[in-house]
């Protein structure tokens, strides 16, 4: 029974937005307006940092890795969900619905540790400024940039292939993409074992990544703390302001998501979350850093001015 329902289902349908029939051409307009937001904004940053020589440092070099990883991240999950607002029920293949959760997952902790590898950067320029260019190599920004890919890829694989090895008796996967909780909740069988694994990765993909940036602020303000003047301390302080801010969201959501008790999911509050993080978080990077950076802004005015002039 188990193998024929397998092999039956071969589709999935997304419920998404279903119960906010009334809403949804809101939704879409909203929605398209937050990505469109997302996709110019880290555009400009990663453009920006490209042409502007003053910004070929390795901090920025992670931040442009950054906004290009979260952009192809909105494009693995928004546009799809964009078209089923408009067009309801529309299916998607079990291998489309694998590729889209490896792509997802893959970015998703690919982004977790980019962000790691930028406190680490943080953490060398203020707490070992005389040889930062040593340490941060172009090299070792490669590897470090490599290492976080990597990462993301093993654990992607870890946790697809515990997904789609079960058997499957339903269709419709009360989300508006393939994540992980609500593809095995189709399952014929027991998901215990399943469910710890994903609850394993979780653990090691955000509270790895989480605990390091940790140390690496414990030091980074004790070294600002030592700073004579205040003006230095300020300065300082200012160059992790930025990165923090993202930090405190990103991680804060994805705990939120995935390692919240089972007993307390709720589809309104899973539909919630997932939006943040899928396209709240992600407009974020570029505000933040766009807003916030004094460096970005410098280098944003001389490009428009030399296209003025």
């Amino acid at each position: 029974m188990q193998r024929k329902n397998l092999t039956e289902v071969t589709e999935f349908i997304f419920l998404g937005f279903s119960r906010f029939h009334e809403h949804q051409i809101t939704l879409f307009v909203v929605f398209l307006i937050l990505y469109t937001l997302t996709l110019a904004g880290n555009a400009i940053i990663v453009t920006i940092i490209h042409m502007d020589r003053h910004l070929h440092t390795p901090m920025y070099f992670f931040l442009s890795m950054l906004a290009s990883s979260e952009t192809m991240y909105t494009l693995v999950i928004i546009p799809r969900m964009l078209t089923g607002l408009i067009a309801q029920n529309q299916p998607i293949s079990l291998a489309g619905c694998t590729t889209q959760m490896f792509f997802f997952v893959t970015l998703a902790i690919n982004n977790c540790f980019l962000l790691t590898v930028m406190g680490y950067d943080r953490y060398v320029a203020i707490c070992n400024p005389l040889r930062y260019m040593v340490i941060m190599s172009k090299r070792v920004c490669v590897q470090l940039m490599c290492g976080a890919f990597g990462i993301g890829l093993a654990m992607a694989a870890v946790q697809v292939t515990s997904i789609f090895t079960l058997p499957f008796c339903h269709r419709v996967v009360g989300h508006f993409f393939c994540d992980i909780l609500p593809v095995m909740k189709l399952s014929c069988i027991d998901t215990t074992i399943n469910e710890i694994i994903n609850f394993v990765v979780s653990l090691f993909v955000i509270l790895v990544p989480m605990g390091l940036v940790f140390i690496s602020y414990v030091l980074i303000i004790s070294t600002i703390l030592k700073i004579a003047s205040a003006e230095g301390r300020k300065k300082a302080f200012a160059t992790c302001a930025s990165h923090l801010t993202v930090v405190i969201v990103h991680y804060g959501c994805a705990s939120i998501a995935y390692l919240k008790p089972k007993s307390e999911n709720s589809v309104e509050q899973d539909l919630l979350l997932s939006v943040t993080y899928t396209i709240v978080t992600p407009l974020l990077n570029p505000v933040v850093y766009s807003l916030r950076n004094k460096e970005v802004k410098e280098a944003l005015c001389r490009a428009v001015s030399k296209n003025i002039s």
